[in-house]
C-alpha cells in the first residue's frame, strides 16, 4: 500500500476532532462511528457521500482538539484511505498511524477542490493533482510498517508471531 488514488474532500484549517466526530456519536460501538465521520464539519453529510478509498486534504492543524482515538477511526471506517495537510495535532497523528490511516504533511489547498483525484506515493513523498507534483514529507520506515501491517496492534502481533485471529 505504498500508493494511494482516490478522490478528493478539502477541508480548512483548525478541523477539530469535535468537527470530525461529534460528542454526541462517542457512545457509539466502533463499528458504528463510520455515519458521524465529519457530521461537525462543514460536510455534514460527509458519511452518506464519502466512498472507499477517498482522500482527505486538509488545511493547518488537522485534528486538532481531544484526543479522542475514535476520530481517525471514523473516518477510517467511513473509507477515507488518506489525509493530507500541512500540520496536524500530534496526537491525532499518531492515532492514526496506530490504526494503520496514513497521513502525509503537504499543503495542497491551493492545488486541489473537492471531487479532483490525486495519488499519493507514500515512500517517495509525491502527490500527484491534476497540474503538478508536489512534494509531501515521506513516511519513515517505522510509520510505513505500522502502515501496512494495519496498524500498531496488528505489527507487534506480526513481529511476535501472534496469530490476528
Amino acid at each position: 500500500m505504498n500508493k494511494l488514488r482516490g478522490q478528493v474532500w478539502v477541508f480548512d484549517d483548525n478541523v477539530d476532532t469535535d468537527q470530525i466526530l461529534p460528542g454526541y456519536a462517542m457512545a457509539e460501538d466502533f463499528s458504528g462511528l463510520a455515519k458521524y465521520a465529519m457530521a461537525g464539519s462543514k460536510e455534514a453529510d460527509f458519511a452518506k457521500r464519502v466512498k472507499q478509498g477517498d482522500i482527505i486534504v486538509a488545511g493547518k492543524n488537522f485534528g486538532c482538539g481531544s484526543s479522542r482515538e475514535q476520530a481517525p477511526v471514523a473516518l477510517q471506517a467511513a473509507g477515507v484511505s488518506l489525509i493530507i495537510a500541512p500540520s496536524f495535532a500530534r496526537i491525532f497523528r499518531r492515532n492514526a498511524i496506530n490504526i494503520g490511516l496514513p497521513v502525509l504533511v503537504a499543503d495542497l489547498g491551493k492545488y486541489v477542490q473537492t471531487g479532483d483525484w490525486i495519488e499519493a506515493d507514500l515512500v517517495q513523498g509525491i502527490i500527484s493533482t491534476p497540474d503538478r507534483e508536489v512534494a509531501a514529507q515521506a513516511l519513515s520506515a517505522n510509520v510505513l510498517a505500522t502502515i501496512n501491517a494495519g496498524g500498531l496492534i496488528n505489527r507487534v502481533r506480526q513481529e511476535l508471531g501472534v496469530n490476528n485471529d
